[in-house]
């Protein structure tokens, strides 16, 4: 049981440490008691995002529950699509002031001169974004904590199982995890419904990834670095 819990909840404990390391070292270089330049800043994602794929990696045989068979249902399919561009559509009109915690430093790969590095720093960024973010969170917020928060034996506990307290409460921690918190609530109950209708981690995953794409080519168009 502990081992089930940990290889879902290691990603993104992983993940939010290193959240956790840019923010410290931003308040601490903005009181003046470290310089540090923001390229070094930005340059933590890829080692952030290089360290969770490497675990979600050495983890890969735990999670039974992701199966790319559910996305040759072409409902699935579609519905899984339709679900990460509805999330897209609603996140870039809900970066207004009432809506948001906090403000997000963004990660713009301009702040780099040398125009090979820029592009690597770019690809990372969707790398992680696409790849690896949808993944990492799925597992820890569709197939462990909704189950979890049904019962803590939360293996025994079928993925898609639906109660009202549960999908709920699992959407809005969702949302407070995203400085767009209003957007981040309605992005956590559109997963919830597609995991409930589809009884599927991967239609999940794959909405998941549909949304961080769309957002990733709509900053890289439109310059609106603080969605990244």
């Amino acid at each position: 049981m502990k081992g089930k819990v940990f290889c879902r909840v290691a990603p993104f404990g992983l993940f939010m440490a290193f959240v956790g390391l840019e923010e410290a070292l931003r308040f601490l270089a903005g009181k003046g008691l470290l310089e540090i330049s923001p390229q070094v800043l930005q340059g933590l994602y890829p080692v952030k995002a290089l360290a969770v794929a490497l675990v979600l990696y050495l983890f890969r045989g735990s999670y039974a529950e992701i199966s790319m068979r559910d996305l040759a249902k072409p409902l699935a399919l579609m519905l899984s699509v339709a679900a990460g561009l509805a999330v897209f559509a609603f996140w870039v009109q809900l970066d207004l002031p009432w809506a948001t915690i906090g403000k997000p430093a963004g990660f713009d790969p301009n702040i780099y001169t040398d125009g090979s590095v820029r592009s690597a720093m770019t690809a990372f960024r969707l790398f992680g974004a696409v790849l690896v973010v949808p993944v990492m969170e799925e597992l820890f917020w569709r197939s462990f904590l909704v189950r979890f928060i049904i019962s803590h034996d939360f293996s025994k506990v079928p993925v898609g199982h639906f109660t009202w307290f549960s999908f709920l409460v699992s959407a809005v921690l969702f949302g407070l995890e995203h400085n767009l918190v209003v957007a981040g609530i309605l992005a956590g109950i559109v997963y919830n419904a597609l995991l409930f209708h589809t009884r599927s981690l991967s239609s999940c995953i794959l909405a998941h990834a549909v949304t961080n794409l769309a957002l990733g080519a709509y900053v890289l168009t439109s310059g609106r670095w603080y969605f990244w």
